[in-house]
């Protein structure tokens, strides 16, 4: 993944010129001077369309309920046709691999989990439970009888943790499950594993973080005493045709600014990158300025017609 996200950032570089970049408010090092700034103004001028404003929305203002049942989404899995299919595209970036992912395109279903480092020390594999987590909710969703089954998110995550919890895992895991049913866009997560909507190239909807204080998130583990799935943050929004949605853990989060996400997803669909390139571009443009790993998910939402030609199914490989 590392090498074929490298030889992306180098074709990247070779393609995309540093006026281009400022016009996207994507810059290698340091800002443009005022003078270099107006070039990069009137080239934007010139290549971006107006935003649409319709469904635009304060990203602070998230649609996040601490009730599960506040959100219209049955426990049990919901077969149904699809108004819009996903995309999938996926980056991971290696440091101590304690981190996971999945992502099934004909469930419209993708969910992220990062282990806690803190077990590294006890001598404990810190990526068992996110491993497991990962594993058991993929497990879920494939073994559905009707094919395009979709899932609640919040009992994806329930049934995923029941299981992971009963095998005695060891370690901890913040996790995040994004599932699209119909036309709606649902989620569910804890911790700070978390997801940004975009829809035009603006943030919609923006996970916060769930901690119980600095540095430390909320937290799934084997322990019943501990953080459970009824904590989550949970919540829905009306999708569109064209929506990104990115899934990622604190690595990615806490290391890229909103407006820079904004930058390179804006940049992306206009030069038509698909989501794995874009997932891709995600990951090395703030690797080069931080070193920290990185994970996650670029999904876009298209048309059903769309989807049957070019989706596909299965676990996405880190």
């Amino acid at each position: 993944m590392e090498k074929h996200m490298a030889e992306t950032m180098i074709e990247f570089d070779r393609r995309i010129p540093d006026a281009l970049r400022a016009a996207f408010g994507i810059y290698r090092a340091s800002r443009p001077t005022t003078g270099q700034q107006d070039d990069a103004a009137n080239l934007a001028a010139v290549l971006l369309a107006p935003l649409d404003d319709d469904g635009a929305s304060d990203p602070k203002a998230i649609d996040c309920d601490k009730n599960p049942m506040a959100m219209d989404c049955a426990s049990d899995p919901i077969a149904m046709g699809c108004d819009l299919a996903m995309e999938l595209g996926s980056c991971y970036i290696k440091k101590h691999d304690e981190d996971d992912h999945f992502g099934h395109a004909e469930a419209c279903v993708i969910g992220v989990a990062d282990g806690v480092g803190g077990y590294r020390s006890q001598g404990v594999d810190a990526s068992a439970f996110s491993r497991g987590l990962m594993n058991n909710a993929y497990a879920e969703v494939a073994k559905a009888p009707v094919p395009g089954t979709r899932f609640c998110p919040r009992a994806l995550l329930e049934r995923a943790h029941q299981m992971t919890a009963a095998a005695h895992t060891p370690g901890a895991s913040t996790a995040a499950i994004v599932s699209l049913v119909g036309s709606t866009l649902k989620w569910a997560f804890v911790g700070d594993s978390g997801f940004a909507v975009l829809r035009g190239g603006r943030i919609l909807r923006r996970s916060p973080t769930q901690q119980h204080y600095f540095n430390c998130p909320y937290q799934l583990s084997s322990r019943q005493d501990r953080t459970r799935v009824a904590d989550a943050l949970v919540g829905e929004v009306a999708a569109k045709e064209g929506d990104i949605v990115i899934l990622g853990t604190d690595g990615l989060f806490d290391n890229v600014f909103d407006d820079e996400i904004e930058g390179i997803v804006r940049m992306g669909t206009t030069l038509g990158f698909a989501p794995l390139n874009m997932a891709e571009v995600l990951a090395g443009f703030r690797l080069r300025g931080c070193g920290l790993r990185l994970q996650r998910l670029a999904v876009q939402l298209l048309g059903p017609e769309t989807a049957r030609e070019e989706s596909h199914d299965g676990r996405e490989a880190g």
